[in-house]
Order: C-alpha cells, then sequence, then structure tokens
C-alpha cells in the first residue's frame, strides 16, 4: 500500500533532505512525498484530497506566518484523526509540551534521525493498512 507523507517546513532544503533520504521508499512505492512551505500552504493542501492517503503531516515548529504549533491546533480541530508529529531544532520541554497538549503523536529534534522517524511511520494505522 502506497500513502502519503506532508512535511511542512519553510527551508527549502528540507525538501530535497527528505526526498534523498526517502528515495528507496519512494522508488519502492511506499511513500509519497508532498511539500509546503509554510503552516497555510499546508491548510490550503489539505483542503484539497492528498492522493494516495494522507498518513501523516511532519511539521516544523518554527515557521514565519503561521507556526507549527498554530497549524497542528488548526489540523486538529479540522480533522482530528489526521497524526501529526512535530520536527524542530530546539528540543525544550515546553515546545514539547505544548505539542503534546495539542495532539502531536511525537516530538522529533533535528537533524531528523530518519531510521527512528521510519520506524515511527510504520506503526501508524494507516501504514498497516
Amino acid at each position: 500500500m502506497t500513502v502519503s507523507i506532508l512535511v511542512v517546513d519553510d527551508e527549502p532544503d528540507v525538501a530535497d533532505m527528505f526526498r534523498q533520504r526517502f528515495r528507496r521508499e519512494a522508488r519502492q512505492g511506499t511513500y509519497v512525498l508532498h511539500f509546503a512551505g509554510s503552516g497555510e500552504e499546508a491548510l490550503v493542501r489539505l483542503d484539497e484530497p492528498i492522493r494516495p492517503e494522507l498518513l501523516v503531516i511532519l511539521s516544523d515548529i518554527n515557521m514565519p506566518g503561521m507556526d507549527g504549533l498554530t497549524l497542528l491546533r488548526e489540523v486538529k480541530r479540522r480533522w482530528p484523526e489526521l497524526p501529526v508529529m512535530m520536527v524542530t531544532a530546539y528540543g525544550d520541554d515546553e515546545r514539547r509540551r505544548r505539542a503534546n497538549e495539542y495532539g502531536a503523536i511525537e516530538f522529533i529534534t533535528k537533524p531528523v534521525d530518519f531510521d527512528h522517524l521510519k520506524a515511527q511511520l510504520t506503526r501508524l494505522p494507516a501504514a498497516q493498512a
């Protein structure tokens, strides 16, 4: 089964890094990566059906405009069952607490441990269907 991942980050090199680290899985048809450069762009993307089925949103916390925590709250308000993982260069306890409080299922500190991330993705319900 192929599922989609929406990566939300304002840094352009993040998309290249994810494409590189998920190259094999993309070729095998496991994941399709989608990207948004802001929280606002992510909401626009989510208003349209993402195909194949969306497995998870991976969102940076620190972004200009709508930050990742605001995006998380809005996603959980509109699509409460959609899993969201927060990614940040700042691993402080306050951000982690707020992300958990708002409904994040995982808090990932940069640099991303892609082996750990891939293991977490396989545990999500849509990945096991």
